[in-house]
């Protein structure tokens, strides 16, 4: 088993020969990994089986096994996710700039990989593949930790991809899995800043929060999704309905499903009961405020009381936390106080409210009249997606492949001496 060291190490050579690939040999190897995955289904399954069968033993919820699942559907994404990037311009050696200096030295200022990217997961065999691909494409070594309970998978996963890289004449050291799975290793990586120049973070609020407060290495924190939608008093209650039930029940464990509805006072009495009814049908707990409580309870329609703490849960599962607020101002306090910068919607007809509510969340996407399931780099028109960042620096939404790429600057001179 390779420690974490020697991983860095062989990523860091690599990431060197990756950068002057040009792009037709990194499409050859995504092609290549997209075959390797199709062609050894069977390998892939057996090994997804047993990681299932071991969080099952442990009694791990329904959210979390839906991630961890692989299927024959979800493999083939998997290719087709690494195929649909071979379409997708390379970003690197794209010029964003170019002008003159001081005495006419000549600057360009160009997109450059990054170098080497860390990713720290947890039961997502998904991350493996698009975190290779995004990275392969952008010429960008990557080192891939996973959780436990997928390790089986990943382990499958990260050799039929380092394979398929290996065939188009690059490394196979480009695509890394880490096997050793303990803390200790998690924390090595965090500080390993001589061979890793970018972490990232994909889970849930622990580990984001772990990772953060303990890497040295520059971190993107990603994935924490206390989603909100906000219904004003001249919002089309039907398409509130649609809108909703979509973002919560679609796919309830991801980071863009919502997790709390704000009802605006005008209109709670006439839309909380529409939305509820919906909301029973799918089986979704309400978790709601007293007003809530009082609305739905009136109408014989199944709630919760809420505590202070559900309005700062991410559930990722068939619960909705639900307040009603005065006014559109009441309801921007609230998601820019309890929501985690993601993805926060109004439903509305009033065009001010509209565009003030766009302006005034300070989330990386704010939706006017749609489900907040859009937020995703495969929705948003830019192929597989490494993570969705919450933050402002250097990327915010959705990290598709741009995001993936620093730049330097290029200056030529013809014997220019500064004065």
């Amino acid at each position: 088993m390779k420690t974490i060291l020697e991983i860095g190490r062989a990523a860091r050579e690599a990431s060197y020969q990756l950068a002057a690939a040009p792009t037709e040999q990194k499409n050859r190897a995504l092609l290549n990994m997209a075959e390797q995955l199709e062609k050894n289904y069977d390998d892939i399954m057996e090994a997804n089986t047993l990681d299932m069968a071991n969080a099952m033993a442990k009694e791990k919820p329904k959210a979390f096994l839906d991630r961890l699942m692989l299927t024959e559907n979800r493999i083939r994404a998997m290719a087709k996710g690494l195929r649909d990037l071979v379409a997708l311009p390379d970003p690197v050696g794209t010029i964003d700039a170019q002008w003159n200096g001081a005495q006419d030295i000549e600057i360009t200022k160009v997109r450059v990989p990054l170098g080497v990217i860390g990713i720290i997961y947890e039961a997502r065999p998904n991350v493996t593949a698009d975190g290779a691909g995004i990275c392969l494409k952008t010429g960008n070594a990557v080192i891939l930790r996973g959780g436990s309970d997928a390790i089986n998978s990943n382990l499958i996963l990260g050799r039929l991809l380092a394979k398929g890289v290996a065939e188009a004449d690059l490394p196979s050291s480009s695509v890394q899995v880490v096997e050793d799975t303990s803390r200790d290793t998690a924390n090595k990586m965090m500080t390993l800043n001589r061979y890793i120049d970018l972490l990232i973070p994909r889970g849930g609020k622990g580990l984001i929060q772990s990772v953060i407060q303990n890497a040295t290495v520059p971190v993107i924190e990603t994935g924490a999704g206390n989603c909100h939608i906000f219904v004003d008093e001249t919002a089309d209650l039907k398409k509130a309905a649609d809108i909703i039930l979509n973002a919560k029940v679609q796919r309830p464990a991801v980071c863009n499903a919502v997790e709390s509805l704000l009802v605006a006072e005008g209109v709670a009495e006439k839309a909380l009961p529409v939305i509820a009814e919906a909301l029973r049908k799918e089986k979704v707990e309400i978790r709601g405020c007293a007003r809530t409580v009082e609305i739905l309870r009136q109408n014989e329609l199944p709630v919760t009381p809420a505590t202070e703490e559900d309005y700062d849960t991410e559930y990722s599962a068939l619960v909705i936390s639900c307040k009603v607020v005065k006014n559109l101002e009441e309801a921007i306090a609230h998601i820019n106080l309890h929501g985690t910068h993601h993805s926060d919607c109004i439903i509305t007809e009033n065009e001010y409210h509209a565009e003030y509510f766009q302006v005034a969340v300070d989330s990386a996407a704010v939706y006017v009249n749609a489900s907040t399931r859009f937020t995703d780099g495969e929705q948003f028109g830019f192929g597989a997606e490494i993570g969705i960042s919450t933050q402002k620096l250097h990327a915010r939404g959705p990290m598709g492949l741009n995001e993936m790429t620093g730049y330097k600057y290029l200056v030529n001179g013809n014997g220019q001496i500064r004065k």
